[in-house]
């Protein structure tokens, strides 16, 4: 054999053997089944993000009843349903389940060890022990870290700037929401340095935070931190309105809550988080392992106000916190 025709057949059997390699993770015919497991069904801020994480599904091959299949199930801010919830969807044997936070990832952590998960905006995946590390999941479940703890301490600092006399600072947080207590835990000493007396109160429904913003008052809270969950953001409304009622400069975590009427958040942008995790499910769907795709801290952070809350409760806020912000909602 000639040398040139030597060389082309290596590099058309090269080609033959690659191909299939990279096709294989995707049979041609096979519709992928995905189970997303979220809260409010009707909620249009939840809603926005859960399309754009199918925008980017559909931007990486994957458009619905073509090749893949999604199924959903909605906790509708009733708590005890999520092992029910969990387990339905492990029984209908998706390639793929995809959820938020360490609420609803616990409880399909509980019903399977195998079918890989996605989790977007998880607190804290290794405190909570859903991974063995971010570098190193080393289970079923992967996705993208919000990272609590650290942004926590962040919010407190920002309160103290934006109110300087505030010595004492209640922090909500959902004794079922498992990232809450290594959250609480977090701002311990932070709240030292920073020679702030903390207030920690917990509330697991919205007809709790009522009571909750009362205790909070009498105890003569200043400022207010909430711990992020789903259930919170549900009733997003609601505490904004209990903010203002109370004229308690709240810091929360995420965009939704301002979006409603609260004054201040520091957290990671949703949108892109949730538009980053069809870049996990797209991997896994294509063959790869949750155990080998390390979990990605957020990056994109933002710090949005409220305007109008803050003339509503009569508060300045500084310039340089406003300068600050990539986002001020009048």
């Amino acid at each position: 054999m000639k040398p040139a025709v030597a060389r082309l057949s290596t590099v058309l059997a090269l080609l033959i053997l690659t191909v299939p390699l990279a096709a294989g993770a995707q049979p041609a015919g096979k519709v992928y089944r995905v189970g997303i497991l979220r809260d409010k069904a009707l909620d249009p801020a939840e809603t926005r993000l859960w399309q754009a994480f199918r925008q980017g599904l559909q931007e990486r091959g994957w458009n619905e009843g073509v090749n893949i299949l999604i199924e959903y199930r909605w906790v509708e801010g009733n708590a005890p349903r999520l092992p029910e919830l969990a387990a339905d969807l492990v029984r209908l044997k998706p390639d793929l389940i995809v959820t938020r936070g360490s609420f609803f990832t616990g409880a399909l952590k509980a019903a399977t060890s195998s079918i890989p998960i996605v989790v977007i905006a998880h607190a804290d995946p290794v405190g909570t022990g859903r991974v063995a590390s971010l570098a190193r999941p080393g289970g079923n479940v992967t996705g993208l870290s919000a990272l609590q703890t650290e942004l926590g301490p962040k919010g407190l600092e920002l309160l103290r700037t934006v109110v300087p006399p505030a010595k004492r600072i209640a922090v909500l947080w959902h004794p079922g929401t498992p990232s809450a207590v290594p959250g609480l835990k977090a701002l311990e000493e932070p709240a030292r340095l920073l020679r702030l007396q903390l207030q920690p109160i917990g509330a697991r429904t919205a007809g709790e935070l009522e009571s909750a913003f009362s205790t909070m008052a009498q105890g003569g809270a200043q400022a207010i931190l909430v711990l992020g969950t789903p259930f919170f953001i549900t009733a997003r409304q609601r505490l904004a309105e209990l903010a203002i009622a109370h004229r308690l400069p709240t810091m929360f975590q995420g965009r939704p809550y301002v979006e409603a009427g609260g004054l201040m958040s520091y957290f990671p942008n949703h949108d892109d988080l949730w538009r980053r995790a069809a870049v996990y499910a797209d991997r896994i769907l294509r063959g790869a392992k949750p155990a080998d795709l390390p979990v990605e801290q957020a990056s994109k952070l933002e710090l949005v106000i409220n305007s109008r809350t803050a003339k509503a409760i009569g508060l300045t806020i500084p310039q340089s916190v406003l300068q600050r912000a990539d986002q001020v909602i009048d």
